[in-house]
């Protein structure tokens, strides 16, 4: 199998606020990376592909860098930031003209040489043509120096036509079906342990500080041939307890990503159980009408704490030891009761960090990605529909269904031709609901009924 060729890749580095991850969005087309004038906002590296005059390239927007400040989440942002460098064609060195130069300038361009990347400086907020003199100082930085904005879109070309002017001009290949994952949950339950462990490397940073992600960070996997992107969203917090506007943007983008999600991982804490906040984003979940998977993190954790318990219980005797199979049945049984209205959703348990019963978890996708992709022709929901007793989820009017056919997949929709002037009352919809899965495999996906209902039989007006 021949090797796969690799895009160039820009790298956009810089100390924080400077305006790295507007020139991210600017040169991908996208608002992947969050923009506000907090800094410290983008922590992982974010990859993106971007095209210019028929040449295709990856651009990396990186954390702001303070390399003195090695302690805590400053120096897992220079780590991840050195990853990307180390793999980078260009290092951009963002700055911010209207200050000119900075002593952290001059330490960002000194430790990109020492690491054999000499950046190209971008002299970003120069917002008239006025203003290109601020550029002049840059040059104590580099020979290569462009004034540009980020934001208004100023200097872009020619940035982009220096940077490019090697690169191969080639279409990008057509890319295969990619299954898009987003990994949400509360803060701190081990969303990106869980990234990285599906793929097998460090790409996003690990913290005890729970909303230590606050952008989502895409992460491609390539396995049987099939392509997975995952999606680490920041951890979504109760609405009374986001007080950053960085933190209520990060909800905001972990719901926008759930959109254009196929499935959703939903990492609970196995040492917590289920909770109200865990319930309220399983309900963002099936409102984007993604498939879901229940994922039991810490279960390793969750059994030793049980075992423990068992021992205090037996006042220091040798307990009995607990049956994971029984304990998993328990716990999924409370999952159940907390989450009635996800009766469709799988349940894995698994430990993130030790990689303990992870091995199933693509299968897992596989299966309700199939499901929530899955069509029935006009022909078997018809003859389906003969066969359902429809009296016994009748409401006081009786319902009569002429009709079915499946309108659209993912989620799959079905439209229903009823002899009702009025929608269907949700309790009978979940009674269609609950007849349908017994009948087709939708494991994991929502389900979705649109009605034609009948219209009011109107009297004729009278011809003069």
């Amino acid at each position: 199998m021949p090797e796969e060729k690799k895009l160039p890749s820009l790298v956009i580095v810089g100390r924080p606020n400077v305006g790295k991850s507007t020139l991210f969005n600017r040169l991908t087309g996208t608002r992947r990376s969050i923009v506000t004038d907090e800094p410290g906002i983008t922590r992982d590296r974010i990859y993106g592909v971007a095209e210019w005059e028929g040449k295709p390239f990856e651009v990396v927007d990186t954390g702001g860098i303070i390399p003195e400040d090695k302690a805590g989440i400053p120096g897992e942002i220079l780590r991840q930031a050195r990853v990307a460098i180390d793999n980078a064609t260009f290092v951009i060195l963002v700055t911010d003209a209207r200050t000119g130069p900075v002593p952290l300038d001059f330490e960002l361009t000194q430790l990109l040489r020492r690491a054999g990347k000499p950046p190209i400086i971008a002299a970003n907020k120069i917002d008239t043509p006025k203003q290109m003199a601020l550029t002049a100082p840059f040059y104590e930085l580099g020979d290569k120096v462009f004034a540009i904005s980020s934001e208004h879109g100023l200097g872009i070309d020619d940035l982009l036509d220096s940077l490019t002017a090697d690169f191969p001009e080639e279409p990008q290949p057509a890319q295969a079906n990619e299954i898009n994952v987003a990994i949400v949950g509360r803060p701190n339950v081990g969303k990106s342990t869980l990234l990285n462990r599906v793929v097998g490397e460090e790409r996003s940073i690990v913290s005890p500080e729970p909303g230590t992600t606050r952008d989502s960070v895409d992460t491609v996997v390539k396995r049987d041939d099939k392509i997975y992107r995952f999606l680490d969203t920041a951890g979504i917090r109760r609405k009374g307890k986001t007080k950053l506007v960085a933190e209520k943007l990060s909800v905001v983008m972990a719901r926008r990503h759930l959109e254009r999600a196929d499935v959703a991982l939903l990492v609970i804490d196995g040492t917590m159980g289920v909770t109200s906040h865990d319930a309220t984003i399983a309900s963002y979940t099936q409102q984007s009408g993604s498939a879901l998977i229940v994922v039991v993190n810490k279960w390793d954790l969750a059994l030793k704490a049980a075992q423990e318990h068992a021992a205090a219980e037996n006042k220091g005797k040798p307990a009995q030891r607990i049956n994971p199979m029984k304990l998993m049945a328990d716990y999924e049984k409370l999952i159940r009761e907390k989450l009635k209205f996800l009766d469709y959703a799988p349940v894995i348990f698994l430990s993130a960090l030790t990689g303990e019963r992870t091995g199933g978890l693509f299968s897992l996708i596989d299966k309700v990605v199939a499901a929530r992709q899955r069509r029935i022709s006009t022909g078997e929901m018809n003859r389906w529909l003969a066969k359902v007793d429809l009296e016994r989820g009748t409401s006081p009017a009786e319902v009569k269904i002429y009709y079915v056919t499946q309108a659209s997949a993912s989620p799959p929709t079905f439209v229903l031709f009823t002899n009702q002037i009025r929608r269907l009352h949700f309790s009978y919809e979940r009674f269609l609901e609950n007849q349908l899965r017994k009948k087709f495999d939708f494991t994991g996906t929502p389900i979705r009924f649109q009605q034609r209902v009948k219209q009011r039989e109107r009297r004729s007006r009278r011809t003069a």
